[in-house]
């Protein structure tokens, strides 16, 4: 379910995007106005869906009177060839917003797509994914629904909701242990505190973190941090992270793995619309 989220703001502001001040001059000048077009969106990958609720919000936006069927849900697994949605309406009007629909179940469900090939890496480990804040401006809860969709978990939404003590928060700060007392003196319920280094472990815990996320470390190193830490805060494994490697990083006993590159590097899935006379 997509929280937080102003759908109407967002299909008015793409739609207005597109449109810019002269409207569809293509539809308005070729297709008659009382032209009829009956369609099927499908995917021509085998892909995670996300994102169909919001691409019928646009046709119906420009024909509130079409007929829109959806023909699996958000986080269904679905093979190449699969129909994704029915619709039927205005041909002007399905034309028209037919790139906004495409653009962004294309997008989602490649940001879902990825996330669950990551998922299916750790299965059986006891790790849990997490997106990052790694998202393309104004599309954030829009890209963090496609994750959660694809089976991850969300990390922080925006700065507002946990601290995440970094290598230049450090710096300023003046030290790991100063920099987490500081936080806690304003009160701030959840720290993060990011350790490239493991003499960093005991004096982030002893200033009072409440979770410690173990940067770019190898697998033996970051088998060693987490025994070191001994279950006092969750540990988070974070940089670098791979379909490749992400097992062995699950496997050190790490309690989560954040990953940048499933909403900074999906590819969108290959998802189209065929019309036919109704």
């Amino acid at each position: 379910m997509i929280t937080d989220f102003d759908m109407d703001a967002f299909v008015t502001a793409t739609l207005a995007e597109d449109l810019g001040p002269g409207g569809d001059v293509t539809s308005q000048a070729v297709i008659p106005a009382d032209a009829r077009f009956a369609a099927v969106m499908d995917t021509r990958d085998a892909i995670t869906v996300a994102g169909l609720e919001i691409a019928a919000a646009f046709f119906r936006r420009l024909d509130p009177a079409a007929t829109i069927e959806l023909l699996v849900t958000d986080g269904a697994r679905v093979d190449k060839g699969t129909n994704l949605m029915r619709i039927e309406g205005s041909a002007r009007a399905l034309l028209t917003a037919e790139r906004s629909a495409l653009n962004t179940v294309q997008h989602l469900s490649g940001i879902a797509t990825l996330t669950a090939r990551y998922v299916d890496k750790i299965v059986g480990t006891g790790a849990t994914l997490l997106d990052t804040r790694k998202t393309i401006p104004g599309l954030r809860v829009l890209e963090k629904y496609a994750t959660r969709t694809g089976g991850a978990r969300n990390h922080r939404m925006g700065l507002w909701d946990a601290a995440m003590i970094k290598d230049n928060h450090v710096a300023v700060a003046g030290g790991v242990g100063e920099a987490v007392r500081r936080a806690r003196a304003a009160a701030i319920a959840e720290i993060i505190v990011e350790v490239d280094s493991i003499d960093q472990i005991e004096p982030a815990l002893a200033a009072g973190a409440t979770r410690l996320l173990l940067d770019n470390m190898p697998p033996p190193v970051l088998r060693g941090a987490v025994t070191l830490v001994g279950g006092r805060v969750p540990t988070e494994a974070s940089g670098g992270v791979t379909l490749e490697t992400i097992r062995a990083i699950a496997e050190t006993g790490v309690n989560f793995i954040s990953v940048g590159r499933l909403t900074q590097s999906a590819p969108a899935a290959d998802i189209g619309l065929d019309f036919a006379l109704a």
